[in-house]
């Protein structure tokens, strides 16, 4: 198992009697499943339905905890703070009393002892990453806490960015768009990003039609290239047309936004590389003649 400690995350609190109320008409899972025993991943999107933030949300006591993008705190805090009008809850970033940490590999589901989110004597909070089994584990410690206590050898930030692009799971700011980017697109519905019962929330129209509309035309697949050294925002052609666009890199490995009709088709490439775009077991695709339509 390997420890490492994600340097781009931001910790916000939020807490108040109407903390969960607030955030559920807001975001695109159901809050009320971060109830203690397990984290939930959501998005909060456009009035459209278009990509805003994404984050993971874990129940603290009373608080709530969020686990976003760094860079994004700032301006995460000022858009939920739009749409809190009179509700009690406050919104505090709490970025500097907290490392956040990924456990990866072998051994990794061990630490939580069959629980899906427990908390040390230390006060870090451990929990299974919501998206996937194999994604981890997840960890919210207090700053000052010795990390050597969560066991495993001490990885580095390269080795979670090859760990997630090989199981095709998307991260802002690499792979998602701010106000473009469509969650179906991006595995957020079998990553268990949305709840398709909860009750209304800021972007749901467009979300939902998507889906039941079968309107989901390409998606975002891990890739492998036949030589590193091909930078994000590439096009990937094929017979000449661009099909996608290469989003994360790691040398070799990649993910990039594919149009489904492009795949088993002929050779695609992206700069001086080949493009082998591979299924992730967990992706559900639709049929063949649905993909073409």
């Amino acid at each position: 198992m390997k420890r490492i400690q994600l340097s781009d995350r931001c910790m916000i609190r939020i807490s108040g009697e109407d903390s969960r109320t607030f955030m559920q008409g807001l975001i695109s899972n159901d809050i009320e499943k971060a109830d203690g025993s397990r984290a939930i991943y959501a998005a909060l999107l456009t009035p459209q339905g278009k990509y805003q933030f994404d984050f993971f949300i874990v129940s603290d006591g009373d608080d709530l905890l969020l686990d976003g993008v760094k860079g994004d705190a700032e301006a995460l805090i000022k858009k939920l703070t739009m749409f809190k009008l009179r509700s009690k809850a406050t919104l505090e970033d709490v970025t500097a009393d907290y490392a956040v940490y990924a456990l990866i590999g072998d051994g990794a589901a061990d630490v939580l002892d069959n629980d899906m989110q427990t908390k040390t004597e230390d006060g870090a909070i451990l929990y299974a990453d919501p998206r996937l089994e194999q994604a981890g584990v997840r960890v919210i410690a207090p700053k000052d806490m010795d990390a050597t206590a969560l066991g495993g050898d001490n990885g580095s930030e390269d080795d979670y960015q090859k760990h997630r692009i090989s199981l095709g799971l998307p991260e802002a700011p690499f792979d998602l768009e701010k106000e473009k980017s469509i969650l179906l697109e991006s595995g957020f519905d079998e990553l268990s990003g949305v709840d398709w019962k909860k009750g209304c929330y800021m972007g749901q129209e467009l979300t939902a039609r998507t889906k039941y509309r079968g309107l989901v035309k390409k998606r975002l697949f891990p890739v492998t290239l036949s030589r590193p050294g091909i930078e994000p925002g590439t096009d990937i052609l094929q017979d000449g047309k661009v099909v996608g666009e290469i989003r994360s890199v790691m040398d070799d490995r990649g993910l990039a936004m594919l149009r489904l009709k492009a795949l088993g088709g002929s050779d695609m490439s992206a700069g001086n590389a080949a493009v082998f775009p591979a299924v992730p077991d967990w992706m559900q695709l639709p049929e063949k003649d649905e993909a073409e339509a």
